[in-house]
């Protein structure tokens, strides 16, 4: 239950099962802390490093806040880690914009030096991604590069958002992943804002 107040897009989310727990809080229309980037960092805790710096570049230029903290399952690996974070926030974007209309749409182009990603969003209801960003190390730091498809593809199916992410260009594989989690950020920003009185806006699934 949200304990927001009235017109605020503020979402709670927790998910636990045998061996992991995860709580998202999310506010779409936050950014109160926009130019304190750092302070994020001390909401969001998945006991993966560059997982953690990579959802904080979401948030921040999704200009929203976010606060994530997940709990159990890395000493298997990293994969339920990023699956179900994923999924949690994608269920709070959801509860976040549920019956207001929005925007719809949301396109932006990302560069990080070498990189450049192309991100675009829709508010569709379907919740589906299609992905062509592809890595060539198997790690950055101690997140999983494969993980980065599941923690997209588990926030679309959870979030109802038809997401599209492919790579321009690019050859580090640390540049692309960084560029692709702040263009995502930028396209979510844009595809949710609420939609001024008689503009085209999506306002239930269709």
């Amino acid at each position: 239950m949200s304990l927001a107040a009235p017109g605020i897009r503020y979402a709670e989310i927790e998910r636990e099962y045998e061996d992991i727990r995860v709580r998202v809080t999310l506010n779409l229309d936050g950014g109160a802390r926009r130019e304190l980037i750092h302070n994020f960092a001390r909401d969001i805790s998945t006991g993966i490093g560059f997982f953690d710096h990579m959802l904080t570049q979401f948030a921040f230029w999704g200009e929203m806040d976010l606060g994530t903290i997940c709990e159990g399952s890395l000493h298997i690996d990293d994969h339920q880690t990023v699956e179900e974070v994923g999924g949690a926030i994608g269920q709070a974007i959801a509860q976040a914009i549920s019956g207001e209309p929005t925007k719809r749409y949301g396109s932006v182009h990302t560069p990080m030096d070498d990189a450049l990603v192309l991100a675009v969003v829709e508010v569709s209801g379907r919740g589906e991604l299609f992905w062509d960003v592809p890595f060539t190390r198997e790690r950055i730091g101690n997140l999983s590069t494969e993980g980065v498809r599941e923690f997209f593809r588990a926030l679309a199916h959870n979030s109802g958002l038809t997401i599209h992410l492919r790579k321009i260009a690019g050859v580090n594989d640390h540049h692309l992943c960084e560029a692709a989690f702040k263009a995502f950020g930028f396209a979510v920003q844009e595809a949710t804002r609420l939609a001024e009185p008689g503009v085209h806006s999506h306002k239930s699934r269709e």
